[in-house]
């Protein structure tokens, strides 16, 4: 498959944040662009606005005429009637991953960031600082970049910039020039099974880098990769690292620090992206778009007029009366790196958590893991598991995690009570966590507490 022979593309789960980004790519390019989502969005309105048209019904009736290939992501199920109707019309269904491939083959060089956490924000980061530079980039990012309010953005001829996503195996399609590694650590068992599984795939990512390439991951990472490309570690704390941090500290509100690389340390750089939980992944931006060859003046701009990712430890209040974070976090490393973050910009405030959980299997794998972290807060507010493309597990519910909290902190509460409960209690800070439709609450929340607060 290639874009000149391609003109009419259909996509199964449109709203999806991977699926979005490849839907305003193909719009760019010129090409035909529809699709299917099961509800609307904010994101599925955004994109009936850039011209794109979207149904939500399972209605075969709605597809358009002409459909070289259909593109879907792993997260609709395939009972859904859209698929048979394609079959019989034998129009290519294609997985969003192998899509991403094709793209990423047919430009000169592709960056691409790996790993358990942090994928995400180091893919905006890297994006931002290219996009700033005479470069340029195409860059396709598993979250909404504030500093473009969109998850896809291109400009020039610079490399594609990419998120690979360690789901059902999907990095193994790219074959990057230069690859970030971030995190190792167990998750998507519902598809590895275990964790050597996970690392065998992060073994066969490292060995997809082209010859000549570049590897860049957190150090001692490397001592469990055997990686053909020439690897280069970065740390916050490590000094052996070949890219780390040092003078980290806080000033009106944003964290400043120095960066020592081999070519020489970058002073006073001001991080404009977050929490203390984002460095790790602006060091590793930095690192690989100096490994490029970008001039370090751009890179020391660029994080300073980095804005963040929606979802990303954003603000949606920073006011001195209260105080409301919203992640994505939805694994219980992530989470602790998170809290721990906010704990360092608010130590003697009552720190608030509203988690949702994220997929049976994996609430039934980290409970206790998911208790131990959430514990970090002094209050947690627990909404129900969010099933996204699983079926219930027999046993497997919220109350797991509060089974198994070493503190009695935690209060089940369904979305539709969550902003009444919410207002009953004195907060300072709040913090709202997870990977499902959290999301839709974030607004509402605000706008309580805005008022609550009368902020």
């Amino acid at each position: 498959m290639t874009l000149t022979n391609t003109n009419s593309i259909f996509f199964i789960g449109i709203g999806g944040i991977g699926m979005s980004a490849l839907a305003r790519y193909f719009k760019a390019a010129g090409k035909q662009v529809s699709g299917y989502d099961l509800t609307p969005s904010p994101l599925t309105e955004q994109l009936i606005g850039e011209g794109i048209a979207v149904f939500y019904e399972d209605d075969s009736t709605k597809l358009p005429d002409a459909i070289d290939v259909a593109i879907y992501t792993p997260a609709v199920p395939n009972t859904l009637g859209l698929f048979t109707t394609l079959a019989q019309r034998n129009v290519p269904v294609i997985k969003r991953a192998e899509i991403l491939g094709h793209i990423t083959d047919e430009h000169r060089e592709t960056i691409a960031i790996a790993g358990t956490h942090g994928k995400t924000t180091t893919t905006a980061i890297l994006a931002h600082i290219f996009y700033q530079s005479p470069v340029g980039c195409t860059a396709f990012v598993g979250g909404i970049a504030n500093n473009y309010n969109s998850n896809f953005f291109s400009k020039g001829n610079g490399p594609v910039i990419v998120e690979a996503d360690e789901y059902d195996r999907s990095l193994l399609y790219l074959k990057p020039t230069i690859a970030a590694i971030n995190a190792m650590d167990s998750d998507h068992l519902d598809i590895y099974k275990t964790q050597d599984a996970v690392m065998e795939t992060y073994n066969l990512f490292a060995n997809q880098i082209v010859e000549g390439g570049f590897l860049v991951v957190k150090k001692g990472l490397e001592k469990n990769l055997s990686a053909a490309a020439k690897v280069f570690t970065v740390s916050i704390e490590d000094r052996q690292a070949d890219y780390f941090v040092g003078n980290i500290r806080i000033v009106e509100g944003y964290y400043r620090f120095d960066l020592h690389t081999p070519q020489g340390v970058i002073e006073d750089i001001v991080f404009g992206g977050g929490g203390f939980v984002n460095i790790a992944n602006a060091v590793t931006a930095a690192a690989m778009a100096l490994l490029y060859g970008i001039e370090a003046t751009v890179v020391k701009a660029a994080l300073a007029s980095f804005t963040g990712v929606q979802r990303r430890f954003q603000f949606r209040i920073r006011h001195e009366k209260m105080v409301l974070i919203d992640d994505y976090a939805h694994h219980p490393e992530e989470i602790r790196m998170l809290l721990q973050s906010v704990r360092d910009l608010y130590p003697d405030k009552k720190l608030t958590a509203i988690f949702q959980p994220h997929l049976y299997s994996r609430t039934r794998d980290f409970a206790v893991g998911f208790a131990q972290t959430l514990a970090m807060a002094d209050e947690l507010l627990l909404l129900d598991i969010y099933p996204a493309r699983e079926l219930p597990i027999e046993g497997v519910s919220s109350e797991m995690i509060l089974a198994q909290m070493p503190k009695k902190i935690g209060k089940l509460v369904n979305k539709q009570n969550l902003v009444n409960e919410l207002v009953k209690n004195n907060h300072q800070v709040v913090v709202m966590l997870g990977a499902g439709d959290i999301d839709r609450l974030v607004a509402p929340v605000e706008t309580a507490l805005l008022t609550a607060y009368k902020i």
